[in-house]
């Protein structure tokens, strides 16, 4: 299935340590050959400060026990800055944490700047440090610690560059603490940030959507409300137009979405133009199997899609949660269209359709009869399905769409007395005046 494999597409969109974890779920599918991999998280993690993990990879990939020289100086290094800017970050800290200081802080940052100043001789070399500490704890892997450090230096920074960084840097730090509350939080600030924000170039705000729509979707498949804030977000038609320009890829992730949300289905119609639109520029057993159900009418190839569906589900990091889930709804999907095209429906063809067994099926159909409340029977004798469309007569229609015209006719006839009486009554006055 590396084919399907997307994790080398997004690889340029997301932060190094964001992509380990992508990496380790390839090491446990076994995709592709393990030595390999232990290469590539080797080259992925050694401009870090993870040095002691950095050293155990190095074992692993050379076979021995013995690590350079190097990497023992770097260890002395990395603890030595840790201390340095963990020293000048409490100073920070002391005053802000301060009962006296929270109680006489307020709304406004520069006043409240202003007031340390001036108070406490704090100074902008001294916020600066909160975001260097959480920095340096950040590429030690210590993700906690520096999702406090980034949130402490943003209360308290008037550098618009930097906060804008430092919400990157909160944002991956509760993404790798695996804190999906505040995780969510941070990607609603970071969209309301790169929408409001006036950018050099069109062109970079495309590439911080794009940026923002891979680091989001970790999130979204995390979070209980992820689903719901996929749709509303990925919707909007500039992230349309960003998936569109950018990363068409990310509609296995939308498609996955819509398809696992019971409650969104109104979003259905808009999802089959957009994949339609970019057929051309990316497809895969998931964006084809809606393609075949719902634009060729092609149960027999949905029914094969939704094989395909199973794997590519199990070897996507982001999905593989969701593959039972996806497989019951499209299910049902295929069902409700079946049920739509057909009068009588034999329940042993609907059930291969669906990849189940004969009992299987029927149970399965008798459920979906009774849960979607669909107007038909069971025939057991025949094993079919009899499906009750009350179409309304040619004859109906018209009558109905005659009421249509008649009540409109009568609103507008309304509107027209209405109008000429307010005028006859403006020329009476006229007159009078006169």
């Amino acid at each position: 299935m590396a084919s399907y494999d997307l994790i080398p597409r997004m690889i340029p969109y997301m932060d190094r340590h964001l992509v380990f974890p992508l990496l380790e779920f390839l090491s446990l599918n076994k995709i592709y050959p393990n030595h390999d991999l232990l290469k590539a998280k080797y080259e992925l993690l050694a401009k870090t400060n993870m040095v002691d993990f950095i050293s155990e990879l190095y074992k692993q990939i050379h076979d021995t026990d013995e690590v350079p020289s190097e990497f023992a100086s770097k260890r002395q290094e990395v603890l030595q800055t840790l201390e340095n800017l963990q020293t000048e970050a409490q100073k920070v800290l002391d005053i802000i944490e301060n009962p006296e200081v929270i109680a006489a802080l307020r709304q406004d940052k520069l006043q409240n700047l202003h007031f340390l100043k001036e108070k406490y001789g704090l100074t902008d070399e001294m916020v600066n440090t909160l975001y260097q500490f959480g920095q340096f704890q950040y590429n030690c892997g210590n993700y906690g610690g520096a999702s406090d450090m980034l949130y402490h230096f943003r209360v308290l920074s008037t550098d618009h560059e930097l906060n804008l960084s430092a919400l990157w840097g909160k944002l991956a730090s509760d993404i790798l603490d695996l804190n999906w509350d505040a995780a969510l939080e941070e990607v609603q600030k970071l969209k309301e940030t790169i929408d409001s924000k006036s950018f050099a170039s069109p062109l970079h705000q495309l590439q911080q959507r794009t940026w923002f729509i891979h680091w989001s979707i970790f999130v979204f498949f995390n979070h209980p409300k992820g689903r719901d804030s996929i749709i509303d977000v990925f919707f909007n038609p500039s992230y349309i137009n960003t998936i569109q320009t950018s990363c068409p890829w990310i509609l296995r992730y939308l498609t996955t979405a819509v398809v696992t949300n019971k409650r969104r289905k109104n979003i259905l119609k808009d999802l089959i133009k957009i994949i339609q639109q970019e057929s051309y520029e990316y497809r895969d057993p998931i964006t084809e199997f809606i393609e075949s159900l719902y634009v060729k009418f092609d149960f027999e190839g949905a029914q094969h899609k939704l094989k395909e569906c199973e794997e590519v589900l199990s070897n996507d990091f982001f999905l593989v949660a969701t593959k039972m889930e996806f497989i019951e709804n499209a299910r049902y999907l295929i069902s409700e269209t079946y049920c739509r095209i057909h009068l009588k429906i034999d329940i042993g063809g609907l059930s291969q359709t669906l990849n189940l067994g004969q009992e299987e099926g029927e149970k399965w159909i008798v459920n979906l009869i009774r849960d979607t409340r669909v107007d038909a029977k069971i025939d057991f004798k025949e094993n079919t399905v009899i499906m009750n469309q009350n179409h309304t007569s040619i004859y109906q229609q018209v009558i109905e769409r005659t009421k249509g015209l008649s009540f409109r006719s009568q609103v507008l006839s309304s509107a027209i007395e209405k109008s000429e009486a307010l005028q006859s009554s403006s020329n009476a006055i006229d007159s009078i005046v006169e």
